[in-house]
Parts: structure tokens; sequence; C-alpha cells
């Protein structure tokens, strides 16, 4: 019981971690005026940042016998 309600309160917090950095990187954008490129590049980086967590929850899930 208490280790899957650490499972879901990681990955929801992490989730919001994750949406709440998204609105950051927006926000650093628009007040940097760093145009349509520059803001795909800064979302670029955090995009490379989710899919490290995602492809290493995968890889563990798998080690474990998960799937």
């Amino acid at each position: 019981m208490n280790e899957s309600f650490e499972d879901w309160m990681m990955y929801g917090l992490v989730s919001a971690l994750i949406l709440f950095m998204a609105f950051i990187v927006w926000d650093l954008a628009k007040k940097s005026k760093a145009g349509r490129m520059g803001t795909m590049v800064l979302f670029f980086a955090l995009g490379l940042g989710v899919f490290g967590f995602l492809v290493k929850s995968i890889v563990v899930a798998g080690l474990e016998g998960g799937f």
C-alpha cells in the first residue's frame, strides 16, 4: 500500500514539476524575446530531459520484470 502511494505521488509530483518547468521556459522565452526558433530550442532542451526521465522509467521497469 505505502509503496504504491509513493509511486503515484512520485509520478504525479514529477509531472506537476515538468508542467511548471514548461511554464517557466515559456515565460523565459517570452520575456527574453527569443522568437520562434529560440523558443523551440528551449522546449527541445526541456523535452530531452523529460524524454530521459521516461526512458529511465521504462528501462527500470523492464529490468525489474514489470512489463
